[in-house]
């Protein structure tokens, strides 16, 4: 059994899945994303919640390493609350008050089964093929040399 921070894994998992992207979210700013606008790019998808004490701990790590890569056009983040609908301004708050740079989505309508998660955090990495190539669930330490190394080279 493991307990604490695990750094992320830098492995493809035996089979990988295509990802399904025929969804819509929504940025901050309430515009509505076609998640189909992503094909094509590296994907790092975190599912979370702001009532979600491990995936508050995770975050300030995925931050550090969103700000390392946000300059690589091939790589995108995508920080997926799954607050209730009603708690969007807590999202837009929480996130404010903490400072992060990274991008926040909520979902906008349906989300894939795949997105639709036993447990939070949730980490997802897809692959520009549309393979999900890693999936971390737990609090995770992503902001290591050897994860960004492997972001980078996919």
């Amino acid at each position: 059994m493991k307990t604490g921070i695990l750094d992320a894994a830098t492995a493809p998992p035996a089979v990988m899945k295509t990802f399904d992207y025929n969804f819509n979210i929504k940025d901050l700013q309430g515009q509505v994303i076609d998640f189909n606008r992503f094909k094509g790019k590296t994907i790092f998808l975190n599912v979370w919640a702001t009532w979600c004490g491990p995936c508050r701990v995770e975050m300030p790590a995925i931050d550090e390493l969103y700000k390392k890569v946000k300059d690589n056009d091939k790589i995108v983040f995508v920080m997926l609350s799954i607050d209730k609908s009603e708690n969007f301004t807590k999202v837009v708050d929480f996130t404010r008050e903490k400072g992060f740079a990274f991008p926040v989505y909520v979902p906008s309508g349906y989300l894939p089964k795949q997105l639709q998660v036993s447990m939070i955090p949730t980490t997802l990495v897809i692959n520009s093929d549309g393979k999900i190539v890693s999936k971390e669930t737990g609090t995770t330490n992503y902001d290591t040399p050897k994860f960004k190394e492997f972001l980078e080279s996919l």
